[in-house]
Formats: structure tokens, sequence, C-alpha cells
């Protein structure tokens, strides 16, 4: 460790909780899809701040919209009419099939107004006692109240029960158990159509259909939580057009706003019309700032075509990492969307993600044994295959040692 690092960890032991663990990489710099520490050392980021740089690190387009805003207007109330919000939502409304948009900080928020808005629409349409919601075992929905319940992980909730009440989970592409599970008083399904955190598990479209189909049925609602997946990740621009169903409700966050946090969940109208004045808000949800650089990063995936951008370049990446599979034997599986990838090894990956940030990739895990690469989409290929053999050295090490 050096002593510039080592000065910014003892910082921060002092001064901050330690839920996020022992840090000792401190960054100070991006530029596209490469990082810099405060030693001057540079690291290509193949996990996009936890899928929010979507457009690398300080994109121009996004910069100098914030820069303009930041000169004009920062902050005012939801009280008043905000222009780049207005554009915003027309942006997102024109291009995800929804009717309107509400805006909050982040991906959690966003579920929770989902979780909210399904009771009541629940209540108001069908009455009481209809307020089950069917989420998916593994699947993880952020960590208010609310959005933790709706968490298929035993090990977030460990401490904070009780927890609300009326959350079923069933395996995710398990129709069966689906069907089985949802009944006359289920309220709303959510699911990520891919599940991030838990392992990088894609729903099928066979999943998702009969999803729709049921809420149909029984009058519920069905919630995509697209905070890490959606806006371009895996492939798509938004997760209907795999699925060829259409959700209720949408939650986004993490890239919407290229790196400014703001949240928003996308509602149809028959849902949209019971956030009645008072029912629900967010002081800053959608302000200014915020709204301005969603505009900008919004318009960008699309005039950019990153999502198809993503699409092409996850397949290829995949197809490399599958013929790694077949010299490691350490490799179980690699699966994904887009440039959501997952790739579960036979062991922990803790140390082999040391040894990648040694060799000047930083990466991410979802789960234990699952190497997650959330690359930012506009990566160039030369940096994105770049780590390939630097990921075939560390495995082939790690096999010698323990030959």
């Amino acid at each position: 460790m050096t002593t510039a690092s080592l000065s910014a960890a003892d910082a921060a032991a002092a001064v901050l909780s330690n839920n996020y663990g022992h840090r000792d990489l401190c960054l100070v710099r991006g530029e596209g899809a490469q990082v810099w520490d405060n030693t001057g050392r540079r690291y290509t980021d193949l996990l996009s701040g936890l899928g929010v740089n979507n457009l690398g690190h300080c994109h121009p387009r996004v910069v100098a919209a914030i820069q303009k805003q930041a000169e004009t207007l920062l902050h005012v109330s939801n009280l008043y009419l905000i222009e780049p919000q207005i554009e915003l939502a027309r942006l997102l409304v024109e291009h995800s099939g929804a009717d309107k948009a509400f805006f909050c900080n982040s991906g959690a928020e966003a579920v929770e107004a989902g979780i909210k808005l399904s009771r009541r629409y629940s209540k108001e349409k069908h009455g009481e006692g209809k307020h089950k919601i069917v989420a998916l075992q593994n699947s993880f929905h952020g960590r208010t109240m609310g959005a933790l319940a709706a968490t298929g992980q035993e090990k977030y909730h460990q401490g904070f029960e009780p927890l609300l009440e009326g959350f079923v989970h069933v395996p995710i592409n398990d129709v069966e158990a689906l069907t089985n599970a949802v009944d006359a008083s289920t309220c709303a399904v959510l699911f990520e159509p891919v599940q991030g955190e838990g392992g990088i598990h894609p729903v099928s479209v066979e999943f998702a259909q009969e999803a729709r189909r049921l809420c149909d049925k029984t009058g519920a609602l069905l919630i995509f939580d697209e905070v890490q997946c959606g806006l371009g990740r895996a492939g798509h621009l938004f997760a209907s057009e795999e699925f060829g169903v259409e959700p209720d409700l949408i939650a986004l966050a993490k890239s919407l706003a290229g790196g400014v946090p703001m949240g928003a969940l996308l509602m149809k109208d028959h849902a949209a019309e019971l956030l009645t004045p008072g029912t629900h808000a967010s002081t800053f949800g959608g302000n200014p700032l915020a709204a301005a650089a969603g505009v900008a990063a919004f318009l960008t995936i699309i005039d950019d075509n990153l999502a198809e951008r993503s699409k092409r370049l996850g397949e290829m990446f995949r197809a490399q990492l599958n013929l790694m599979k077949t010299k490691h034997a350490c490799i179980k599986e690699v699966r994904g969307r887009g440039l959501m990838i997952g790739v579960e090894m036979t062991g922990p990956v803790a140390g082999l993600l040391s040894k990648l940030r040694e060799r000047g990739y930083l990466a991410g895990s979802a789960g234990p044994n699952v190497l997650r690469f959330l690359p930012p989409l506009i990566v160039n290929e030369d940096l994105l295959l770049g780590v390939l053999p630097a990921l075939d050295d560390c495995l082939t090490v790690s096999l010698e040692n323990h030959s």
C-alpha cells in the first residue's frame, strides 16, 4: 500500500462508518473507461461504479449539461415546474411504453415507490386483502425497508427484522412456482429482468410472459426493476424489448443521470392516476441539476445507439470468456445479457479480484463465487478484451500455486 493511499484509508477509518468494510484504493480522476488513483496509477474500470457509469467517466455531453445547469438553477422544489424534468420525462415515456414518470434519487426509492403504488392501486381498485407481492429468490431491490423485504436474500434481512410483511419469493424462471404463488391476494409481481447482485441471472422470456398473463388475470401490477439492467446495460434500452411484454411499472436509477444521483418510476396511466397530490413525494427528485444530466445521458444512449453496442460487445466478450472456460476448469459458467456479465467460479473470487486489480483492472463480485463485469457501454474493444490475458494469467498462476 502506498503512503498516499494509506493516508486516505486512515482518514476514512477515523470519520466514516464501516458499512463498506476496509478500503485502500482512492480514485481521484476518471475519463472514459479509465480511472486514476491518488498515486497516479491508471486502471481500466470494468465495474462502472456498480453500473452507474454507462457513459464512462466525465462524459463531455453530461459534463457540459451539468456545467450549464449549475450556472442557471441548481434546485427548486417540486412545488414548481422544472423544464429539464419535463423534458426527461417526455423522453423516457416516448421510448419506454410508459405514460408517466415520477422522479426520486436512487433505485431503492424507485422500487419503494413501486411497492407503495402497488398497494395503493390494489386497495383503491380491488378493496382490502390484496397486498401480497411476489418477488424472486436471490433478488436484490435495495436497502430501504420495503425494498429490503422484496429482496430475496436472507443475508440482507438479518438484524433488520421484522420486515414489511406480505412478500413471497419464488425461484427465478420457475413458471409453476410463479403460477402457484400469484393468486387473488396478489397486488404485484416484481423482478429484475437480469438479476444483478444475485449473481447475473437473466429471466427467461417464458417466465416474463407468464408473469404478465398472471397479472392480467388477477388484476395485479407487473413491476420490472431495471435499476441495473436497464438503459442499454443488458443490450436493450428496456427489458420489454426482449420479453415482448410491457410492465405496468419500471424502476430506473444508476446510469439514469450519467453519474448524478437520480431514480425514476415509470408508470402506465392506470397506475399513475393513483399517485394523487400528497400521496408520495421526493424533495430532491428530478431537480434541475439531476434532470439536466439525465436528459444529456439519455440522449447520448439513444444517439450513440449504446444499447446495440452493449449487446454486440457483450456477445463478443462472453464468447471469449467461454473459450477461456475450456482451458480453466475453475470456470463453471459464463452468463449475462449485453455488458452485464457474470463468470461463476468453483470458489470465492475475492482473491482473483485483487490480482486483477494488481494488473490494472477493476471488476466486482455478485455473490462470493461470481465475477461481475459491468464495463461502460462506451468502452472500446481493446480495453475490454485487454482484461482477458490478465484473467487468463491470474487463473494459470492460481492453478500452478495449487498443483
